[in-house]
């Protein structure tokens, strides 16, 4: 994941705020305005963490280990059905993976695991040196190699097509050192998606043996000096939305985009080989709404930023709800009706147009989090 910049008015209160929040600060905190509002955050911080964050990651961690057991049947049993069955088990970890972008904060950026799952660009000479020299692929051994040959997308390389013109990829194609490497770079996988999923459950830290869940939950509890109080982390669950449209918006579609057709750049779209790059985008603006609404899809109605920000302004709260599902929807539609692939629709004439729409939707999203709804954090009254 990329890094991102606040605006001028979030680093202000980022700032103002760093005595409420997380960081362990003790600083005075600045005076309230007299708009001030109240809300009872607890029960909205429980639910973010336990039905929305850790029901993500256990999530990842479960998918994660039938990626590797997909794995495993492929290298006992080379055949296209199995071949395409570990390509759906490797969108389907995809999945929790991009809409978990959306908290990219604590164990998975403390323990590492972001870059170790995540990198992009991929270091395709280094690969191809790998698969030409090196057999029996070791989960230890490869957890001692750089970031970007092993993760999400040195899987997906070995597993598609080149992503040019094709996502396909057949059996015959993938050598029997390709099928021991993936088997590694699975087993790996696995292992680093459960440390992740523990750490938020059981221990973030052999130090302190403290769940990072308990954590967020419990702000001033004894021992953490991470959050001092619940607007510490209201702040870091509206921090991290903001981070991610921000880089959806002005990164990974932006960058490849260009400022015209002809400086588009195929060669930085995230998900080329596997053409899922709309559904990692779609997705990272899921997980948006995901923590907005207090819910991953199909869950029971409980409180989530939304209920926050409502307690302030409620057409406000629902003016930012209505633009989080428009730029999932625009999205979307960049695909256009004939399923073009983003790679392609950067340097398509309607794709284009497409894509604009939808970055313009993730800027007055990313505009409504940063100028309207992080300021709230000002006027609440704890």
């Amino acid at each position: 994941m990329k890094h991102f910049t606040h605006s001028a008015v979030a680093i202000a209160l980022i700032s103002a705020l760093a005595a409420c929040g997380g960081s362990g600060s003790d600083t005075t905190p600045a005076p309230v305005p007299d708009n001030t509002f109240s809300f009872a955050a607890t029960e909205m911080v429980t639910n973010l963490t336990d039905d929305v964050i850790i029901a993500g990651y256990s999530d990842l961690a479960a998918r994660g280990a039938t990626l590797l057991a997909s794995t495993q049947t492929l290298v006992a049993t080379p055949s296209q059905s199995n071949l395409e069955a570990v390509q759906q088990a490797w969108k389907a970890a995809r999945q929790p993976w991009e809409q978990g972008e959306s908290h990219i904060f604590g164990p998975v950026d403390s323990l590492g695991i972001d870059p170790h799952l995540d990198s992009w660009p991929l270091n395709t000479t280094d690969l191809t040196t790998v698969l030409s020299t090196t057999t029996g692929f070791a989960a230890a051994t490869i957890k001692g190699w750089n970031d970007d040959v092993q993760g999400f997308h040195t899987m997906e390389y070995l597993l598609f097509g080149d992503g040019v013109t094709t996502n396909t990829k057949m059996i015959a194609d993938l050598s029997a050192n390709e099928r021991d490497y993936l088997m590694g770079l699975a087993e790996v996988f696995r292992d680093y998606t459960q440390n992740l999923d523990d750490a938020w459950l059981i221990s973030h830290d052999a130090s302190t043996g403290k769940a990072y869940g308990e954590l967020l939950k419990n702000p001033g509890s004894d021992g953490n000096t991470f959050y001092s109080s619940n607007v510490g982390v209201v702040q870091e669950l509206i921090n991290g939305m903001i981070g991610i449209v921000d880089e959806v918006g002005n990164g990974k579609i932006a960058d490849p985009f260009g400022a015209d057709a002809g400086s588009a750049d195929t060669s930085k779209v995230e998900s080329q080989y596997s053409w899922n790059s709309l559904t990692d985008f779609s997705n990272n603006i899921i997980g948006v709404r995901n923590v907005y609404q207090g819910e991953l899809a199909g869950a029971a109605d409980k409180q989530g930023i939304v209920d926050f920000v409502a307690a302030a302004d409620t057409e406000l709260a629902a003016r930012v709800g209505t633009e989080i599902d428009n730029a999932i929807l625009t999205i979307q539609a960049i695909e256009g009706s004939n399923d073009m692939p983003f790679r392609q629709a950067i340097s398509d004439v309607e794709g284009r147009k497409r894509i604009q729409t939808a970055i313009d939707a993730l800027s007055t999203l990313q505009t409504s989090l940063d100028s309207d709804v992080l300021p709230l954090l000002k006027t609440w009254e704890v």
